[in-house]
């Protein structure tokens, strides 16, 4: 698991995808946000998480199964951030599948943390 979290750049994927989903939230709860910064910054999330997906599988079943069900929601919430525009109902959609994404991805490293650290 060590040798894939290297090679897969984990810590740093998952720190940009961390960056990227404040980013996003910001942007959907401030009702000025331009409908140019959400497709920016939604999209720049959605393709991180893309990016980050396409290292999996990992060589654990359980950070595996955390890891897709984590990228699943963020992507999600990207995929509806980038149309939300002013819609309020579509913005509070995207806000909660990127706290759900975000939860996930945080014991998904949990749990890559408990299988790496001797």
């Amino acid at each position: 698991m060590t040798t894939w979290a290297t090679q897969s750049g984990f810590v740093a994927n998952t720190k940009s995808i961390r960056s990227d989903v404040k980013h996003a939230a910001t942007a959907l709860r401030d009702s000025t946000s331009s409908n140019a910064l959400l497709r920016t910054v939604c999209a720049v999330l959605d393709l991180d998480t893309e990016q980050a997906n396409a290292a999996l599988p990992t060589p654990d079943g359980q950070a595996t199964n955390l890891m897709s069900k984590a990228f699943a929601a963020l992507g999600a919430g990207a995929v509806e951030c980038y149309g939300a525009s002013t819609n309020v109902a579509r913005r509070a959609k995207a806000l909660l599948s990127l706290s759900s994404g975000a939860a996930y991805l945080a014991e998904a490293s949990a749990r890559v943390a408990s299988v790496t650290t001797p």
